[in-house]
């Protein structure tokens, strides 16, 4: 849900490009970030700071596309967001405990230090290699072709690169299980084990 709300104004710049052109497309994604900023601000008191970050690239390079009557200025808004992205996860490395990826999804894996390093700089290629690439599309096909490709090319792009990301991962994860499990075993408890016996033992470790 969260991943279709965040899509929500490229839905709309999308058919309002396919009715209306690529100037009230325009109109239509800046109004509509308008509108999805006020109501995260509204139901949760903060905004995250990437929403931000979009509304103020909507609001800039949109309205340039608006008073000055050229395209180009808003076909530049994925890329920038992209290598923003991936200066974001390279600053990571140098400023915290942790690379960014990691403070992201730690509660829910575990995995180990080399293997979230990997992850932070895949995450970086994929960063940069998407905004060369839409500034590829962006500059070598017509805006019909963009205006796909932004809503359905990116999309794609990163729903594969998820996949395998995350068929990169599962190895990883299933070591660590198997990895505590057999750390169990030795100290004579059952990780299949739920009774209270077993649960004490546990926390004796």
């Amino acid at each position: 849900m969260k991943l279709l709300f965040d899509l929500f104004p490229v839905v709309l710049f999308f058919i309002a490009y396919k009715l209306q052109g690529i100037y009230v497309a325009t109109a239509v994604i800046i109004v509509a970030t308008v509108l999805q900023v006020g109501y995260v601000y509204l139901k949760h008191k903060r905004v995250e700071k990437i929403h931000l970050i979009t509304l103020a690239l909507i609001l800039v390079l949109g309205g340039l596309t608006l008073i000055l009557q050229d395209e180009d200025f808003i076909k530049w808004k994925p890329t920038i967001v992209n290598w923003g992205f991936a200066l974001v996860f390279l600053g990571s490395h140098f400023i915290g405990s942790k690379p960014i990826i990691r403070r992201m999804m730690d509660q829910a894996i575990h995995l180990p230090d080399l293997v979230w390093i990997r992850l932070s700089f895949m995450w970086m290629v994929f960063f940069v290699f998407s905004g060369v690439v839409n500034l590829y599309v962006a500059f070598n096909y017509d805006t019909d072709t963009w205006v796909d490709f932004k809503l359905f090319g990116l999309m794609g792009m990163t729903l594969v690169f998820i996949i395998l990301q995350g068929v990169y991962i599962s190895r990883y994860i299933q070591e660590s299980d198997s990895k505590a499990e057999a750390n169990e075993l030795l100290d004579g408890v059952d990780p299949h084990d739920s009774s209270e016996s077993a649960k004490d033992k546990k926390q004796e470790r």
